[in-house]
């Protein structure tokens, strides 16, 4: 997605999501990746997140220094709630401190976890997007534009 925006292959909008957004650093994008292949996506997301949205506040600490969601190595899909969401109440707090109100989570374990589960238990208030939904929401379509002027002048 990002060379996708970096070469003007797509463009986004920041009108779509007006609300404080911040980025949620998967494990496995960032750590493991960096620990298995010797890179970790930490900037990408950021960048994208950004290019979709004006109002942007990092979590701290972040990218390698981040915390896990709770839902890592599997946890999400086995029957470990109560652990979950001791593990995930740190990242509650994280969220909160930002003031967001929309968390981009790229990894569906992540997502899961943040909207499904932690939104709940801690009260959050919070709208979680994956980072792919984020970018089709803010896609500015060729002619769209135009259409909304022409609707505008009759």
């Amino acid at each position: 997605m990002l060379e996708y925006i970096q070469s003007g292959q797509i463009t986004l909008s920041q009108d779509f999501h007006t609300m404080k957004a911040t980025y949620h650093d998967p494990c496995n994008y960032g750590r493991k990746s960096e620990k298995a292949f010797g890179y970790g996506y930490y900037e990408e997301g950021r960048i994208i997140t950004k290019e979709c949205c004006a109002d942007f506040q990092d979590m701290e600490p972040n990218r390698e220094f981040n915390y896990c969601c709770g839902a890592g190595g599997g946890a999400w899909a086995l029957p470990y709630n109560a652990e979950r969401i001791f593990y995930g109440r740190v990242k509650a707090r994280q969220i909160e401190d930002t003031g967001a109100e929309l968390v981009i989570a790229p990894c569906h374990n992540c997502r899961d976890q943040l909207m499904k589960s932690l939104n709940k238990e801690f009260d959050l208030g919070i709208e979680v997007k994956y980072l792919w939904e984020l970018v089709a929401d803010s896609l500015v379509v060729p002619g769209q534009e135009v259409e909304a002027d022409k609707e505008t002048a009759e």
